[in-house]
């Protein structure tokens, strides 16, 4: 199974505060979107994913999102994003 054209839900979930760069356990998302392949490869040399209103570079192998822009701009601090395949 190509992995690459798989979509994912993005979840932008708050931060934990005690461990930096992880997904607060007591929080829930703020913000989802489902995301599908582009076709193209972002800045980050991994496929590009985008749909309402994100658009990331996702490693489809990990789920790991490796970059990511939310409505234009940058992810804001507080806020972690967790990818999970759609579908």
């Amino acid at each position: 199974m190509n992995t690459s054209s798989q979509p994912f839900e993005i979840l932008l979930v708050p931060t934990n505060a005690e461990n930096p760069g992880e997904a607060s356990p007591a929080g829930g998302p703020v913000r989802s979107a489902v995301v599908r392949p582009t076709g193209e490869t972002g800045a980050s040399g991994y496929p590009r994913y985008a749909g309402d209103g994100m658009e990331a570079d996702i490693d489809p192998a990990s789920g790991t999102v490796e970059a990511l822009l939310v409505d234009g701009a940058e992810l804001g601090y507080g806020l972690t994003a967790v990818a999970r395949p759609h579908g």
